[in-house]
């Protein structure tokens, strides 16, 4: 589960881990990231369709248009694109919690925030997206941590060039 409280514009900053016995209590960084589920990518392909993965990348990097970093383009099979700056206001701050929960349901359908995966290049701004969802009051979702990057170190692993999805 993630943080209930984090850091940052407006948002109360406090580290505590979601669930029993922590509701509003401060917690070490270990105990906030012990608290935080993460998946490998053999998680992510067993992941059930009724769960949803995010890709926090630019659109044109999702599609396999734009690949600056990595030596493969597209994102994985069933991905939604959901940009990381869409998160975010003109002063580059984030997007008011109605505003980001409005957002996030519309690319979420009825799939629960702690059936969300968020991915993106290394994992950098996949935590951004798991960031915005939490200040929407949206707990729970995921993280990818080797992210794109990762995924593409498996040539067996399939990869998606299309915006069927996103």
């Amino acid at each position: 589960r993630g943080a209930r409280r984090v850091a940052g514009n407006g948002v109360d900053l406090v580290w505590a881990p979601a669930g029993p016995g922590w509701p509003g209590q401060s917690a070490t960084w270990e105990e906030a990231m012990q608290a935080c589920a993460a998946l490998d990518s053999a998680g992510v392909q067993r992941v059930d369709p009724a769960y949803r993965l995010l890709d926090a990348r630019a659109a044109e990097r999702y599609r396999g248009e734009h690949e600056p970093l990595d030596p493969v383009a597209g994102h994985i099979p069933g991905a939604v694109s959901a940009p990381w700056a869409e998160n975010l206001d003109a002063a580059g701050c984030f997007l008011p919690p109605e505003a980001l929960r409005a957002r996030f349901e519309t690319v979420l359908g009825d799939v629960p925030p702690d059936g969300v995966i968020s991915y993106c290049g290394s994992g950098v701004t996949a935590a951004h997206n798991l960031l915005a969802l939490a200040h929407a009051g949206l707990d729970g979702a995921r993280l990818y941590p080797g992210s794109w990057s990762h995924w593409i170190t498996d040539p067996e692993r399939p990869v998606a060039r299309d915006a069927s999805t996103g």
